[in-house]
């Protein structure tokens, strides 16, 4: 029965977690995945490796779940607009997307305002922007422990940063 098209995509309509039960050929079946992973990006990784692959399902997946992009194949995790749906529903995604775009502003950005902590995945040149940092302590002044060093130092960043949560002095510089 788990190779059974009807069985599985209805099941898959109930719970897309259930995509893990099914035959390796309907793991395959782009209609069925595509169901699985709009309710919930993680079903990605009961995909086929061929849909891991495919830009589209991916694109689906992390516009469901930003995580998913620790489950699409390498290449993909270099593209840029893969990348950006994912930060754009969940920041921390930044974590797996390639090294080149996480020295993107325009993507960090983008991340830090979906969750001001992503900031810990940006590359060492962003995180020593003082706007960005000032923006993701605005938003969360836990972001601070993830500047650099002279950002932490810096009162303004500091203040605001304290200002929007007081733990946030933990992470300052003397």
């Amino acid at each position: 029965l788990c190779g059974d098209r009807a069985i599985v995509l209805e099941a898959v309509r109930e719970d897309c977690r259930l995509l893990e039960y099914a035959s390796e050929e309907l793991r395959g079946d782009r209609d069925i995945v595509l169901e699985a992973v709009r309710a919930n990006g993680r079903a990605l990784e009961f995909a086929s490796e061929e849909l891991r692959r495919d830009r589209d399902i991916v694109l689906e997946a992390v516009r469901a779940n930003g995580q998913a992009l620790q489950l699409a194949c390498e290449e993909l995790r270099w593209d840029r607009d893969i990348v950006l749906a994912a930060v754009r529903q969940n920041g921390e995604a930044l974590e797996y997307a390639c090294e080149e775009l996480r020295r993107d502003r325009g993507i960090v950005l983008e991340a830090v305002r979906a969750d001001a902590l992503a900031l810990e995945f940006a590359s060492e040149d962003l995180r020593q922007d003082s706007d960005l940092v000032l923006e993701a302590s605005l938003a969360d002044g836990r972001a601070l422990q993830f500047a650099c060093e002279e950002l932490r130092r810096d009162r303004d960043i500091v203040v605001e940063a304290v200002r929007e949560n007081g733990r946030a002095l933990e992470y300052a510089c003397e």
